[in-house]
């Protein structure tokens, strides 16, 4: 197996996610052609069925489309998609346990923003 890949998360998801953050990075950008199965499975190493799984996610998605006989395309729309879904879970992963969290300690919205705007500035 390839060492790119983290042991404890599905390889498929890792390769859908690495496809999604070249389109949330501009690195493939809408119109642009996507690396085919093929290219992935021999640039990584790792059996065909494993990639089809997390290319043909985001091809369910609406991320990527397929012009038969082609290739794979970055569909219209497809960054703007992927980055409210990332804020969608940000949300769900981290804001909402930060807001619950606060309303426990009795922090203020001003303190809150005030704790966040300081993180943010020292990252």
């Amino acid at each position: 197996m390839s060492n790119f890949f983290d042991q404890d998360k599905p390889i498929y998801l890792q390769i859908r996610e690495k496809m999604e953050d070249q389109i949330v990075n501009n690195q493939l950008k809408e119109g642009d052609q996507a690396p085919s199965t093929t290219q992935l499975v021999n640039f990584y190493k790792i059996n065909h069925a494993t990639v089809s799984k997390g290319v043909n996610q985001l091809v369910e998605e609406g991320i990527l489309y397929k012009k038969r006989g082609i290739g794979m395309f970055v569909a219209e729309g497809a960054r703007e998609k992927l980055i409210q879904k990332r804020k969608d879970a940000f949300k769900e992963n981290y804001v909402v346990g930060l807001v619950q969290e606060a309303n426990k300690l009795g922090i203020t919205d001003q303190e809150l923003f005030d704790l966040i705007k300081k993180c943010k500035g020292s990252v």
